[in-house]
């Protein structure tokens, strides 16, 4: 019994001293701490709570008078090691020195959080705005409004996701407006979905989703068609402008989701000709001698076949002298009397030879890569070759440089 009190004793006292050690470093460190805290301060001017709040008040009303959209821009208190040297215009550059030296000037911040941070300039929010949308305010001459829509492709499920998203600027022909939008996937030009009437608006917000079926192997020889029609007070129908957006240059994915706006473009309300019709710009850069074809699309084509099979393609030749210089050819599109096609054309031809040039294009068909047919051609060029709307097209062109000109031509 003695020995196990005697043990005891020994114990509790190695206990006792650690507990004493132990509170006794706590003690030093804190004492440690409390003396670096006033050796680190104590270059800093005592004021009270008034003092400090005056300062702050002084330094907004500076800053206002100042710029009164700027922010300020201030070094935290973990900083204040520093030197800022002055530069212009509020300018500070930092410089080594010694790191226990606190600023004894510039104009106090914060009065809670920040009390002890200093102002060192202003930071303007004008300069890290992003560029506006100027897709709403930057209409061409002589528009007749603009649509806004996006597109998405679900690959699993085969389905053409289109939202209709606004249109703005209409010019109905009367004073009131009341807009509707009709929606094809061409080349299926019977069904067509149709989006709800906005009453009494030329800047029309419809915000409405539509979905085609359609295989991803046929996707991308589809082309969507917006026709956007005014209702008047008689219930009649009347066309105010198209969007035609060919599927074949798009990247369509699951999580890719395209936001596109087209200017309207008027209907060619005038018949097909006996052979058909075809629609391309020209334009000329006389700086780099280049001549740019841009085949948009040919209407009341006469097939030889009636069938998914055929494929028709335009063939682009440049000629001299009625030499042949070189030809293009654009994609096919599959069983379509009224193909759309959107593909850009570029010759080399020297401001010298415009006189002696000319294009020719010529529409053909094969089924199954099987014999060609010819179903149209036009010529265009200067006076040597051609007449009425063809010359008229081309020197119109010339006079225009890098503009592209836009018209329809029927085939021959």
């Amino acid at each position: 019994e003695q020995a196990v009190a005697v043990a005891g004793g020994i114990i509790g006292g190695i206990l006792l001293f650690v507990l004493i050690g132990i509170t006794a470093y706590l003690l030093w460190k804190k004492f440690c701490c409390l003396l670096s805290y006033e050796k680190l301060t104590s270059p800093v001017k005592t004021t009270n709570a008034n003092a400090i709040f005056q300062d702050q008040s002084a330094s907004e009303m500076q800053l206002k008078s100042t710029r009164s959209r700027s922010i300020p821009f201030i070094i935290p208190p973990t900083l204040h090691g520093r030197d800022w040297i002055n530069l212009t215009n509020e300018e500070q550059v930092q410089e080594d020195s010694d790191p226990y030296t606190i600023p004894q000037s510039g104009p106090r911040s914060s009065f809670h959080s920040l009390a002890g941070a200093y102002v060192v300039g202003t930071i303007n929010p004008e300069l890290y705005k992003f560029p506006a949308d100027k897709s709403e305010t930057d209409f061409p001459e002589g528009s007749i409004g603009r649509l806004w829509f996006s597109i998405e492709y679900e690959q699993e499920s085969e389905r053409l996701l289109v939202s209709l998203i606004k249109v703005r600027k209409l010019q109905p022909p009367a004073d009131s407006c009341s807009p509707f939008v009709k929606i094809y996937l061409l080349p299926d030009e019977r069904s067509y979905l149709q989006s709800k009437t906005k009453r009494k608006t030329l800047n029309p917000q419809f915000d409405e989703n539509f979905v085609f079926q359609v295989s991803s192997k046929m996707l991308l020889q589809r082309t969507l068609k917006f026709l956007v029609y005014h209702v008047d007070k008689e219930k009649k129908h009347h066309l105010l402008g198209q969007v035609i957006f060919p599927l074949k240059n798009e990247t369509l994915t699951d999580d890719n989701k395209l936001v596109i706006w087209r200017d309207l473009e008027k209907e060619n309300l005038e018949p097909p000709s006996d052979y058909g019709d075809i629609q391309f710009s020209l334009s000329y850069n006389d700086y780099l001698g280049r001549l740019t074809v841009v085949v948009l699309r040919a209407r009341g084509l006469k097939l030889q076949e009636e069938s998914h099979a055929v494929s028709v393609y335009v063939k682009v030749s440049l000629m001299n002298h009625n030499k042949f210089i070189k030809s293009k050819k654009t994609a096919a599109v599959l069983g379509s009397p009224n193909p759309v096609y959107n593909e850009t054309f570029s010759f080399k031809a020297d401001q010298t030879e415009l006189d002696s040039a000319s294009l020719s294009l010529s529409v053909l068909q094969s089924i199954k890569e099987e014999k060609t047919h010819l179903l149209g051609r036009v010529v265009v060029g200067p006076f040597m070759y051609t007449r009425g709307k063809e010359l008229e097209h081309w020197n119109e062109m010339i006079s225009k440089p890098k503009e592209l000109v836009k018209r329809w031509h029927a085939l021959c």
